[in-house]
């Protein structure tokens, strides 16, 4: 089976951990995000991936390859300019099967794909749309079905009186190649908007399934996709390595401390004396802690150092950060990479720092 991921976004909402970095490799507990996806296809059955690119395109190349470290082939294209999802689909069109999976590469998710692979192929669709039910349908785009499961309505960003399903669009479709006759080629056009709607009555179905799937696109979500991971909310092969106790510390790790679940302390990082990572935290590879740090509900990427009596809630420091002594980072923070920070500096209330700033101490106290 094959698959064509989206990921040609800026990844605006995740900067500044996107300034530099292609959101789909950004680190995501243990690995680039965009490999949680690509485990997740393989096991239905896709061994062919496309990734359709655009900002940064090589830094997804460099990191990914050929795919033979992820076991499927990976082959990309690249838009000369932003086309939307379906002047993407269609500027792919030569390197289609004549049924193939689209997805969105801004998600985690384990839903059922092959369960939706199996709907469409029994009801003879032409596009099969994943439905997903969400306690709060009021920001999202709802799909009306008919009784076969047929595409009936969209309704966007209904009214309350006008909210009748809770299923929304999920971002994963099985569609046949016919679909892309809809598309001109080299035209900006989106396929939730331009091409859906032309095909309710035509062979548009829907099929609704349970399981995890969020939308990982901010730093709140981020953390939360993080937590999810840690705690197996989605089914993951990060379980494997966390097991039942929650909890996985590489060997190489120097801890004079305390390390409590969930967490992932990677191989290379040394936790000072008195200090405690977790509960719901990561440390990548060669992170330094300092004596009497606590780091909860946190991501800490590689090679970071953070100073001595320092705490972290909350909020994510990127790679190769420098943090002195009794700071303060939560609330949603984010600390972009090769920061450095002087002692005593508060960075709080979702404040973002974007890569290479540095700031003397106390510099910050919000």
């Amino acid at each position: 089976m094959q698959a064509l991921i989206l990921a040609g976004g800026e990844g605006t909402r995740l900067r500044p951990l996107t300034s530099s970095v292609p959101k789909p490799v950004v680190p995501l507990v243990d690995r680039p995000f965009i490999v949680f996806m690509i485990d997740w296809l393989r096991s239905h059955g896709v061994d062919d991936v496309i990734m359709s690119c655009g900002h940064l395109a090589d830094g997804v190349r460099n990191v990914l390859g050929d795919g033979s470290g992820v076991g499927v082939r990976l082959r990309y294209v690249e838009e000369p300019k932003p086309l939307g999802t379906g002047g993407a689909l269609k500027f792919a069109e030569e390197w289609l099967d004549d049924r193939f999976l689209m997805l969105n590469g801004d998600v985690l998710t384990d839903i059922d794909l092959t369960a939706q692979i199996a709907a469409h192929e029994q009801t003879g669709a032409r596009a099969t749309l994943a439905l997903y039910p969400v306690e709060d349908p009021s920001a999202y785009g709802l799909v009306r079905l008919e009784a076969d499961d047929a595409v009936r309505e969209f309704l966007e960003k209904p009214a309350p009186d006008q909210i009748d399903t809770n299923n929304v669009n999920a971002g994963a479709y099985v569609l046949d190649k016919s679909v892309l006759d809809l598309l001109v080629h080299g035209e900006k056009a989106s396929i939730e908007r331009d091409v859906f709607p032309r095909l309710v009555g035509d062979g548009l179905y829907g099929h609704v399934l349970d399981g995890y799937w969020m939308d990982i696109g901010t730093p709140q979500r981020y953390l939360e996709a993080t937590f999810d991971i840690l705690e197996g909310n989605v089914r993951t092969e990060v379980a494997d390595r966390l097991g039942t106790s929650y909890v996985c510390v590489e060997d190489e790790v120097f801890n004079e401390g305390r390390i409590v679940p969930a967490a992932l302390v990677e191989a290379g990082c040394r936790i000072g004396k008195g200090a405690r990572i977790g509960g719901r935290a990561v440390l990548e590879r060669d992170v330094v802690v300092g004596e009497g740090t606590i780091i909860e509900q946190a991501v800490v990427m590689a090679g970071a150092q953070i100073g001595a009596h320092c705490h972290l809630n909350g909020c994510v420091v990127g790679p190769g950060v420098k943090i002195g002594d009794h700071c303060v980072i939560d609330d949603l923070a984010v600390v972009g990479a090769d920061v450095s920070l002087g002692d005593g500096n508060t960075v709080s209330r979702g404040a973002r720092l974007f890569p290479g700033i540095s700031l003397p101490e106390r510099a910050l106290l919000f």
